[in-house]
């Protein structure tokens, strides 16, 4: 088969964990007779250095025109550490979001065994732990009309949602759960805000569609709370955008590092795959980033376009990568050195070329401890 991918490396470490997903997507091509055809846009801090704009009209429309996106990361502390600019890179992404549809971002939060100890939670709380976020993601208080007096004196940002938006998000979430453990929790802060209690209603009346389905709710203070104290309680949660940003960070403890969590932005046309991790600038060229985020984020994306067993070969692979302890610095604790960047990449690569082949002999090969010319 034959897809078109939009690759976007975006700012800070995005180029060099989207190379290494760019390995495993061709050791795919190779293995399960597959092309892809890449074409690479510009999008963040770096778009703006090039062309004044964080979302050329160029890059929307290779998006439009590709089966499916895969992004680095966004964001500059030259932008971060000035707050009277008027132009910023995650302007861009914003932007794309809207243009393309893509609504519902989906974040799968798994606690790997070989990974445990490295959580700075206590390991018979987060052992078990297989919970994913759909959080909404063009609507919402980043969305919303934006303003600074005159004086500089006050400013506010309106937060506003309709039932359209909250429905078919929500749709997504059941059917989702539908094939898991069958439990919604929805996390929103009803107490207080209208919206919420919107997004309650909304989502209450829906539930009725889906008997199988338990629905639970919580406030996003309580929320923020039990994620960390019990995080085996979750199986889908459901959420607006902005609890969902703080929601997915938070979730990247139990697994012991955010470069392991991936994420897919889902439209009726259109999908997006990224790490949540930021641009990480203190690493850019120190080949240190973690890649394993950026690489089963590709993974999302087959699984996206229908390619089931090609997805979890990469998935294995990863796995394969952590049980031989070929990881990045940013996973203290499990090894007694660190890999590059560009040799985790290298691993996940070769392990997809040679799948059978998966003892300890990997681990010789790939730390450059081999003997074998």
């Amino acid at each position: 088969m034959k897809y078109t991918i939009a690759v976007i490396p975006g700012d800070g470490i995005g180029p060099e964990v989207i190379n290494q997903s760019i390995k495993a997507l061709d050791a795919i091509a190779d293995v399960y007779d597959h092309i892809f055809i890449y074409k690479e846009a510009e999008l963040g801090a770096s778009a703006i250095e090039k062309t004044g704009d964080p979302l050329p009209e160029k890059t929307i429309e290779i998006c439009k025109n590709a089966d499916a996106i895969l992004f680095g990361a966004i964001g500059d502390p030259k932008y971060d550490n000035d707050p009277a600019a008027k132009v910023r890179p995650e302007q861009g992404l914003l932007r794309l979001r809207k243009e393309l549809g893509l609504f519902c971002n989906v974040s799968p939060v798994k606690a790997y065994d070989k990974l445990i100890k490295n959580s700075p939670l206590k390991e018979d709380i987060i052992a078990g732990t297989d919970l994913v976020i759909y959080r909404e993601l063009t609507g919402g208080i980043y969305f919303g009309e934006k303003e600074l007096s005159k004086d500089e004196q006050s400013a506010f940002d309106i937060c506003s949602y309709n039932v359209k938006e909250i429905s078919r998000i929500t749709h997504l979430a059941f059917k989702a759960a539908q094939n898991r453990r069958k439990k919604v929790t929805l996390i929103d802060k009803a107490n207080v805000l209208e919206t919420s209690r919107l997004w309650r209603k909304t989502v209450t009346e829906i539930a009725k569609e889906y008997k199988d389905v338990t629905l639970n709710f919580l406030f996003v203070d309580n929320a923020s709370m039990q994620l960390i104290l019990n995080p085996k309680q979750f199986d889908v949660i459901l959420t607006e955008n902005l609890f969902g940003d703080i929601i997915s960070d938070e979730a990247s403890v139990i697994v012991g590092s955010i470069g392991l969590l991936a994420s897919s932005s889902i439209g009726e046309k259109n999908a997006l795959f990224e790490p949540i991790h930021g641009s990480f600038p203190q690493a850019i060229g120190k080949q240190i980033a973690n890649p394993l985020a950026s690489i089963l984020s590709a993974s999302m994306m087959l699984d996206y376009l229908g390619l089931k067993e090609e997805a979890d070969a990469i998935q294995r692979a990863v796995r394969k990568s952590l049980v031989l302890e070929i990881t990045t610095a940013d996973i203290q604790g499990i090894t007694t050195f660190s890999a590059t960047t560009a040799k985790v990449g290298d691993f996940i690569a070769d392990y997809i070329l040679h799948q059978e082949d998966s003892n300890m002999n990997f681990k010789n090969i790939h730390m450059g401890q081999s003997t074998i010319i």
